[in-house]
């Protein structure tokens, strides 16, 4: 078995796809209308679908915002450099909620970013051998 992908619902997916592609750096993998259905969904990621984990990214055609709810939690994704990442992310136009700094309670380098609906994204330090 393996991860595939992650779901999220998203109010505006031209915006959402340019938040995970521009400022990110991920790469647009596939876009599909399903007017029956009145939904789009677009697949983001690093890699190809074949060989890594990516993100669905769901439209609900006529739905602009959802409720997050309590349950969700973030999405975490390792960079090389925490502080750096959150500069390119920042003049990228991206939002950084949680400043690049030690983790509470422990020595992972982390910080959190926020995408247009509102959904949180760690960014996390490659673990190093001790």
């Amino acid at each position: 078995m393996r991860l595939l992908h992650t779901m999220l619902r998203v109010g505006d997916m031209d915006r959402s796809i340019s938040f995970y592609t521009e400022v990110l750096g991920m790469t647009l993998l596939r876009r599909k209308d399903y007017p029956e259905g009145k939904f789009t969904l677009a697949f983001v990621g690093y890699g190809d679908e074949a060989h890594n984990s990516v993100l669905e990214l769901t439209h609900n055609w006529g739905v602009d915002s959802y409720e997050l709810g309590t349950a969700y939690g973030h999405i975490a994704l390792e960079v090389e450099d925490v502080y750096k990442a959150c500069e390119d992310i920042r003049a990228r136009g991206g939002k950084v909620t949680r400043e690049a700094g030690p983790m509470k309670h422990g020595s992972s380098i982390l910080a959190f970013v926020e995408d247009p609906d509102g959904y949180k994204i760690e960014l996390l330090s490659p673990k190093r051998a001790d």
